[in-house]
């Protein structure tokens, strides 16, 4: 339990600090910051992809935790399941989102080395996130004819990369490592739970737990 715990705190604050640092964008584009404009046509609809397509998983696997008491209308988890789909829906698709990454890259080369100019922040923080970041853009720029139809696997990984360079950067080591290790380096399973053993599971639980 330990480890679904951590994986979903882990999902949770990635989603987190990466959404506090598009809004920052946005406040910072409306105050005419040219840069922070064009992170904020790119960023916008990788998060709005990946984080979306990330809830349903999420709310399912934390209703769960709840056993038979999350399955109760009582518990306001059914709600959140039922609804967890709607933001993938909303003003956009998830193919639509993919599709608008693209054309934000094609039309506007500069909102893509403003996204990878954020990501790089962290450079040489991680040598998982370095490495993943470089195949990242290499999966952009090697083959764009395949662009469309790998679409969603391209904005999957950038979103990834974003998320990892907010946790490297401004989150807890343990958080930082656990992410690194199983959404970059592959060290993780098909669902939430199947962190690697070393992963201080312990740290990340007690982060995301609220003080009572």
């Amino acid at each position: 339990m330990e480890n679904v715990l951590a994986d979903l705190a882990l999902e949770s604050e990635a989603a987190t600090a990466s959404m506090m640092r598009l809004a920052r964008a946005y406040d910072e584009a409306a105050a005419g910051d040219e840069g922070a404009a064009l992170l904020q046509r790119l960023a916008t609809p990788v998060l709005k992809y990946w984080v979306c397509k990330r809830a349903p998983w999420h709310a399912v696997e934390a209703l769960e935790c709840f056993g038979g008491n999350g399955y109760a209308e009582e518990s306001g988890m059914p709600r959140i399941f039922r609804e967890s789909p709607l933001t993938s829906i909303w003003e956009g698709s998830g193919n639509v989102q993919c599709l608008d990454a693209l054309r934000a890259m094609v039309k506007s080369p500069a909102s893509y080395e403003a996204f990878f100019s954020e990501v790089g922040e962290a450079a040489s923080a991680d040598p998982r996130l370095d490495a993943f970041v470089e195949k990242v853009r290499k999966s952009i720029t090697d083959d764009p004819g395949t662009l469309e139809v790998r679409a969603r696997r391209v904005v999957e990984s950038m979103g990834l990369a974003f998320q990892a360079s907010m946790l490297v950067r401004h989150g807890d080591p343990a958080v930082a490592d656990a992410f690194c290790a199983s959404r970059l380096a592959g060290d993780w399973g098909e669902a939430f739970g199947t962190l690697p053993a070393g992963t201080d599971f312990k740290a990340i639980i007690e982060r995301s737990a609220p003080p009572v």
